[in-house]
């Protein structure tokens, strides 16, 4: 009886499964998403109502399906009239999706999500397969009254949409149409696959409304789309030198944060299943996209940034190495294949994309670490959420424009903006299955958290207290060249930079020397052509700085170099600091203690390479150190001793290539994987393992409960 029972659900027809429902960001991406999801389902959606600005009612069109029109030997003629009239169409279909507009977006839900018919075996017999576009009956017309023939019309129209389906009766039904005058066309969007390209080439024509406004706000980045906010809510982005406001920044709302992860949940399949070398083809692409318009990228990021024009092409440009990366992903995907484990059994292990990500970036890098993320994530195949730094994120938007103009499919990539609320909604939504954060250390132990109970994946790179050792012996120019260019340089705003000087031996030789390297340092405007140092991210930086710099003076330190008070003619409203060198600082002073983010250098005196090896792994941070030196014994002691995840040996910012990873340790970095290299990939991806045999087995009717073996 039970075979019998699976039997018959076994030639039950196949479901015709009903779209998800979801928010959009308007009427036209919901009806392309339900008309795509309709297709994939053996079915095609219509329109039955609609209030443009309101409602629209899809339902199924049961085109293509006529009773038999043959009239019969002894059917006489009313007789078919009557029955062609009433019974043309079988019955419509109970199908029903509706879609409403609430708070500025539109919602969809599904009224009833059963059919009365079985799926279309072939889309391409469906009569709205056959239908012309409108540019198509406009060439229709243009080549009528230019005397060719139907077939030769349809010879034309096909060199240019090889796949029309139409035939030379449809072009007469057209000619007589358009001899009455009627040029319209009836369109369903489920089968207009070129649509998103059409609908995106009128958005590059059509100035959108966010970039109307002056300033120009900030759009987001949602289903391919970049649409402004519905949110009332928004933060003035300042150009740090002359405190005019460069754009806006809307507090993304709720809702469409949630249709961004709607659209990023919608576009993964499709992208996941996408051939690898087309997602390269696509990041290759991408990097040509970035040289291109890496003058326009570098001029956004000084203007909210501040740092100089050189620092930001050199962020791009430490960015692009990532993209670059990424165009060869396809053989650090390879996974592991064992043949014959057992008799006739092989065994080989894979690695699958998560799904939908997420990125949460800093102000310090507005254009390398958004590329840290999302290149790596896409090409791997899942779908990403990206929240820029709401300080300065031009250059993301920037670069998610140059995505998009390289053939990142709609939803693949996705931008919202915001603060508190929008970071704890990308902590705590289920859709979203990893997260990579880049930020301050509070931040980063509050997001690690957050996440991780929530099941994430999660890495959180935070604060970073780096440490130099100077030996006596180490060459003196150039080891003064390379800390005053990392200790300084980007006004010390990155992660990475040197802030802390321990020099063996005692200060006496180095001390005069770095102050006279410093004061040659020019400060001013980043676009300038000769400045070397711009102002700090904004005020409240500064004044965290100044208040550092002066509890280091009032609990011992010496200021040998004070850069507080320097005023840049023309700028005097920036928030300008100059280099600044405390001297004689110890370890329990607050100075030390806290990261600046600053260009201020910290000096530290250390009576042998075993002190100031215990100095830095005695720091809370745990990012990078370095050693001046040019003994290589006492190089190797430093390397072997220290407990950062960065060291360098005459080298002051041991950043790795993207095919090294980012390491860095104790609190300084929470999580399993790090970001770049194969850390990276990991991080982006879950191993699979799969067991297959393939082998005639003797007949038995004998089971066996032993575990196989060899």
């Amino acid at each position: 009886m039970m075979d019998i029972q699976s039997c018959s659900e076994l030639s039950e027809p196949p479901q015709m499964l009903p779209p998800s429902p979801g928010t959009f960001v308007d009427r036209e991406e919901l009806i392309q998403h339900v008309g795509d999801f309709a297709v994939s389902q053996g079915y095609v959606v219509t329109i039955k109502q609609s209030k443009r600005d309101r409602v629209v009612v899809l339902g199924c069109d049961r085109g293509g399906v006529y009773r038999n029109r043959r009239k019969s030997a002894d059917e006489s003629s009313a007789e078919c009239t009557r029955r062609r009239k009433t019974g043309t169409r079988l019955t419509n279909c109970p199908f029903e999706a509706v879609g409403k507009k609430d708070d500025g977006l539109w919602v969809l839900t599904i009224k009833n999500g059963t059919h009365n018919h079985e799926p279309i075996k072939d889309i391409s017999e469906h009569p709205s397969a056959r239908r012309f576009t409108e540019r198509e009956i406009l060439i229709i017309k243009e080549m009528t009254e230019a005397g060719l023939k139907p077939r030769q019309i349809l010879k034309r129209l096909r060199q240019s949409n090889p796949d029309l389906l139409s035939t030379p009766k449809h072009v007469y039904n057209v000619k007589a149409k358009l001899r009455q005058g009627n040029m319209t066309v009836r369109n369903f969007k489920s089968l207009g696959p070129q649509k998103s390209a059409v609908r995106n080439n009128y958005l590059a024509v059509t100035k959108p409304s966010w970039r109307q406004r002056n300033p120009p706000r900030v759009p987001n980045l949602i289903g391919g789309r970049f649409v402004d906010s519905q949110s009332f809510t928004s933060i003035d982005v300042l150009n740090p030198a002359t405190q005019r406001v460069v754009s806006q920044v809307p507090i993304t709302t709720i809702e469409e944060f949630k249709a961004a992860v709607f659209a990023a949940k919608r576009a993964f399949p499709l992208w996941q299943n996408t051939p690898i070398v087309t997602r390269q083809r696509i990041m290759f692409k991408f990097q040509e996209l970035i040289h291109r318009d890496i003058d326009k990228l570098a001029r956004i990021i000084t203007a909210e940034h501040g740092k100089t024009l050189k620092d930001a092409y050199g962020d791009v440009l430490r960015g692009l190495e990532e993209v670059e990366h990424a165009c060869g992903l396809a053989t650090l995907q390879i996974g592991e294949f064992v043949s014959n484990v057992s008799n006739g059994t092989d065994s080989y292990s894979i690695r699958e994309p998560l799904g939908v990500c997420a990125g949460i970036c800093p102000f310090d890098f507005p254009a390398m670490i958004p590329l840290w993320m999302f290149p790596i994530s896409v090409t791997c195949g899942n779908t990403f959420i990206l929240k820029p730094s709401e300080k300065d994120p031009g250059a993301a938007v920037m670069l998610a424009e140059l995505a998009v103009e390289a053939g990142l499919p709609n939803g693949v990539l996705n931008i919202v903006h915001g603060t508190n609320d929008i970071v704890n909604a990308i902590c705590d939504d289920d859709d979203i299955k990893a997260v990579s954060f880049v930020g301050p250390n509070a931040a980063g132990a509050y997001v690690y958290a957050r996440a991780s109970t929530k099941g994430k994946r999660i890495q959180s790179n935070v604060g970073a207290k780096n440490h130099a050792v100077v030996m006596p012996d180490a060459s003196v120019e150039a080891t003064l060249n390379a800390l005053v260019a990392a200790g300084f340089g980007a006004a010390g705003q990155k992660c990475m930079a040197l802030s802390t000087v321990v020099f063996v031996g005692g200060l006496n030789p180095w001390e005069d020397k770095l102050v006279e390297h410093a004061k040659a340092i020019k400060v001013n405007e980043g676009t300038e052509s000769d400045a070397d140092l711009g102002p700090v991210i904004s005020k409240q930086a500064k004044e965290q700085i100044c208040r550092l710099v002066q509890t280091g003076v009032d609990t011992g330190a010496k200021l040998v170099l004070d850069g507080r008070n320097i005023v840049v003619p023309g700028y005097e409203h920036g928030n300008f600091i100059g280099p600044t060198i405390l001297s004689n600082v110890t370890i329990n002073m607050e100075c030390y203690k806290e990261e600046f983010f600053g260009p201020v250098l910290l000096c530290m005196r250390a009576e042998s390479i075993e002190e100031a090896i215990n100095v830095v792994n005695r720091n809370k941070y745990g990012n990078g150190a370095s050693i001046f030196t040019t003994s290589g014994v006492a190089a190797r002691k430093f390397q072997t001793e220290i407990e950062v995840g960065q060291v360098g040996i005459n080298v002051p910012i041991s950043v790795p290539l993207p095919f090294s990873s980012f390491t860095s340790c104790k609190p300084s970095f929470a999580g399993d994987l790090n970001l770049d290299g194969k850390a990276g990939i990991q991080f982006y991806t879950r191993g699979k393992t799969v067991t297959q045999q393939w082998k005639d087995l003797p007949g038995s009717n004998d089971a066996s409960l032993a575990m196989a073996s060899s």
